[in-house]
């Protein structure tokens, strides 16, 4: 099984404008977060949506106005995509492929959707839809019904939000072109707001607003739901947020250093990891000559090492700009292939030297196992591992698909044991104090229940209960533990603390 990272999700009301090109530079600057699918629906008085397979290609000014021609209107939605819910063979990529569009007789819905759903079994059951299709499906064909029902989109917002348990932040339009956007009532998954002039838009990270010129206002907040409606943002706390439970993975690895949650850069946080770990771990430090970092998203920690420890950063190691392909999104038989041909040592730096060598985490290990193996070819004295992210020992929920115990490392090894298994001198992993400083969050408003064991949602809580008792007696787990078959129940909304108020506040902006 393969880790895979989250979605991207962007939303335009481009007021006079065009919308394809917003959402086309906005997805653009967010292609890192999925390359399995792509995906553009705008609104010109219908839905029309195109979609492809792999990452989003690059255009010409010349191409993104022949693209206008079969995407116009000026409203707009967009994801790129990877799976953790659904079959990963080709047709049903492409099935899955977002944003999803569901119509009936009288309505159309399309989203754009980042997370996952944790009662995804018991989900697709209560609205029926094939458990072959992704849970993004089952999703949109909630929010129709309930639109069917109760005629508004909000309405259909706060069903999902009493009826799923799970990462959601989605961005979406209505058949008669409105966009909206809402966020899970713990607000796992990042989505902000921004607006300039008469353009309104969402985006998964604020990079996508940047890229447009397009003023970054805030982080949605957990529960909160907004549509756009003659030009003005209309607000309503759907959920109260009682708790929020923003993914930490994503100072870590998903998000761009250039990324802005909630006032810091992803940038600063992963600066200060390499600063925490170099004052840690001194000792091992003091005995190193040199530190190289993993590229690309251990870099500015490695800045902040080299900056701390006084070492030098010695640029040994090289990513081929033109590998799109992650090592630990891609299959199984592929990734050794892609692990050898995405970086490139600089033999000479390395050779008979100790080294300081930092990476943003270990998940299973093939990445960096290779990687310290070919050091080792290279005549590297010495490798010792700083690893920005505490150690992951339990599988995530909510869209990262390392779904087994089984396939992480330190769920079975201490640090001595996974450095033997790596083939490294040490490792040396953040502390969770250390890391949750660095990200400027309570660590009460962070998810870090792939490092502690504690989730945010109560089924998580019983299914990853559930499979520690199953693994106890000595029993294989069988693929992602939320897909199991099934002894989910509809969700209890109650069960999160939350209760839904009949009177929510309305605001424009």
């Amino acid at each position: 099984m393969s880790l895979r990272e989250s979605c991207g999700v962007f939303g335009v009301d481009a007021g006079s404008k065009e919308a394809f090109p917003y959402l086309y530079w906005g997805m653009l600057a967010q292609n890192h977060r999925g390359h399995q699918s792509h995906g553009f629906a705008t609104y010109e008085d219908q839905i029309t949506i195109r979609s492809g397979l792999g990452l989003i290609p690059a255009l010409t000014e010349r191409g993104i106005k022949k693209r206008i021609e079969t995407l116009k209107g000026r409203v707009g939605i967009a994801n790129v995509r990877y799976s953790t819910s659904g079959s990963q063979e080709a047709c049903a990529l492409r099935t899955n492929a977002m944003p999803i569009l569901r119509t009936d007789r009288d309505h159309a819905l399309a989203i754009s959707f980042n997370g996952n759903v944790v009662n995804v079994r018991s989900l697709q059951k209560l609205v029926g839809v094939d458990s072959s299709l992704s849970d993004a499906h089952a999703l949109c064909k909630l929010m129709l019904d309930a639109v069917s029902k109760e005629g508004s989109v909000e309405e259909a917002a706060r069903r999902c939000m009493e009826a799923v348990e799970g990462a959601f932040s989605i961005t979406g339009m209505t058949g008669d072109g409105t966009l909206f956007a809402f966020k899970d009532p713990v607000g796992i998954k990042p989505l902000c707001y921004g607006c300039s002039d008469t353009v309104k838009a969402f985006s998964s990270e604020s990079v996508g607003l940047d890229i447009n010129g397009i003023d970054h206002e805030r982080e949605m907040k957990p529960g909160e739901f907004m549509k756009i409606e003659d030009g003005r943002a209309v607000i309503e706390q759907l959920s109260p947020c009682r708790r929020k439970a923003f993914c930490a993975f994503e100072f870590a690895y998903f998000a761009r250093p250039d990324t802005m949650f909630d006032g810091t850069y992803v940038y600063q946080a992963r600066r200060d990891f390499g600063v925490n770990l170099a004052r840690r771990f001194s000792d091992i430090a003091s005995r190193c000559v040199a530190v190289l970092s993993l590229p690309e998203t251990a870099n500015d920690a490695t800045y902040g090492f080299h900056e701390e420890s006084g070492l030098p950063w010695e640029m040994a190691t090289r990513r081929h700009r033109y590998v799109t392909q992650r090592a630990f999104i891609t299959c199984e038989e592929e990734r050794e292939r892609v692990i050898l041909r995405k970086v490139n040592l600089l033999k000479p730096l390395v050779r008979g030297r100790r080294l300081a060598v930092i990476d943003d985490s270990i998940v299973r290990g093939d990445t960096t196992r290779s990687t310290v193996g070919r050091l080792r070819a290279a005549g590297a004295e010495e490798i010792n591992l700083f690893i920005t992210y505490p150690p992951i020992s339990g599988p995530c929920f909510y869209g990262v698909d390392m779904a087994t115990y089984s396939e992480l490392l330190a769920a079975r090894l201490e640090p001595d044991e996974i450095a033997a298994h790596l083939g490294a001198d040490t490792v040396n992993y953040q502390t969770i104090e250390d890391f949750v400083r660095a990200t400027g969050m309570p660590k009460e408003r962070l998810c870090l229940g792939c490092v502690t064991g504690e989730y945010p949602t109560p089924l998580a809580n019983q299914i990853a209960r559930r499979i520690r008792e199953q693994i106890s007696r000595g029993e294989p787990e069988k693929g992602r533990i939320y897909e199991a078959p099934d002894k989910q129940r509809p969700r209890d909304p109650t069960n999160w603390g939350q209760t839904i108020p009949e009177i929510v506040e309305r605001t424009k902006i």
